[in-house]
């Protein structure tokens, strides 16, 4: 990890840096998806928004069960935190951590043969 990625991992987080996550993240989708998710996120389908976060994290709980999993618990929270911004600190802490390990245990192996 070069210095400059650790002073941004050591920058306090704010919600502002998880809002600049999200909009890097959906820019990278392929457009179809990248729409979705944008209509999604527009304030008024606040209702909508809720009902989706809830009904992925609850197929987050039951990641026993054929295609639901782990991974749609941290999606139901991203999507939540749309509406309640006191999750956006941890989501963007728990990001930069994974950041972080990812690249301890991958970022390595480019420099190997």
């Amino acid at each position: 990890m070069t210095t400059s990625q650790q002073d941004v991992s050591r920058r306090d987080c704010t919600a502002q840096d998880w809002d600049d996550r999200v909009t890097r993240l959906t820019e990278k989708l392929p457009d179809t998806l990248r729409k979705a998710i944008e209509w999604l996120r527009e304030p008024h389908r606040r209702w909508i928004r809720i009902g989706a976060a809830l009904l992925f994290i609850l197929g987050g709980i039951f990641s026993i069960l054929p295609v639901l999993g782990l991974w749609m618990l941290p999606v139901g929270l991203a999507l939540l935190s749309q509406d309640i911004p006191a999750l956006k600190i941890p989501l963007e802490r728990s990001a930069r951590w994974t950041e972080g390990v990812w690249q301890r245990w991958f970022g390595s192996r480019k420099n190997k043969p």
